[in-house]
């Protein structure tokens, strides 16, 4: 289902990052090549070099690095990707692409690609229940963006409530839905 599948992961800094690790450790066993984008904050959470292992892939942090060859890095991604996964989706993402912000290298490729986009949303329900971010994801939602929502579950806050990022499976399912609708 995955082989030879381009799928381009957008890593923002919620406490849920550590979780896109399994998800791209399994896309990758499926065959899957993955792009990893993270955000600096992304960073403060879990190391590139974790993710670099798990991809096989150097992970693009910064807009004005220097690539190992000459090409427009954030419209390259953009392009070769058949699915581009944001996870977790903090209001911060939601919110800059929601109202076309494009200031860092995650936010650039994804204004840059005709790919699905899928966002996982992950918070506090506090934030998740905003009135602005839920107009944020409704905006994301009539612009074509696909959303998966957050599960109940434990938050890092302590809670038990919605905001919590869905299991790996369910990711995973959701994006092979999304993988045989396109072909």
């Amino acid at each position: 289902m995955f082989k030879n599948l381009n799928i381009v992961i957008g890593i923002t800094g919620g406490i849920a990052s550590y979780k896109a690790c399994g998800i791209v450790n399994f896309l990758k066993k499926e065959g899957a090549n993955i792009n990893i984008i993270m955000t600096k904050n992304a960073c403060e959470f879990i190391t590139p070099l974790t993710l670099e292992t798990l991809s096989g892939n150097k992970v693009i942090k910064d807009m004005f690095e220097r690539p190992d060859y000459i090409e427009v890095k954030h419209i390259s991604i953009a392009q070769k990707a058949d699915v581009f996964l944001i996870i977790p989706a903090t209001a911060n993402i939601i919110g800059k692409i929601a109202n076309g912000i494009a200031d860092d290298m995650l936010t650039t490729t994804i204004m840059a690609t005709t790919s699905p986009v899928i966002f996982v949303p992950a918070m506090n329900n506090k934030m998740y229940e905003n009135k602005i971010v839920q107009n944020n994801i409704e905006k994301l939602k009539q612009y074509g963006y696909k959303i998966i929502e957050p599960s109940i579950g434990s938050l890092a806050c302590g809670y038990e409530a919605k905001g919590h990022l869905p299991k790996k499976e369910e990711i995973i399912e959701y994006v092979k839905i999304l993988v045989k609708e396109k072909k």
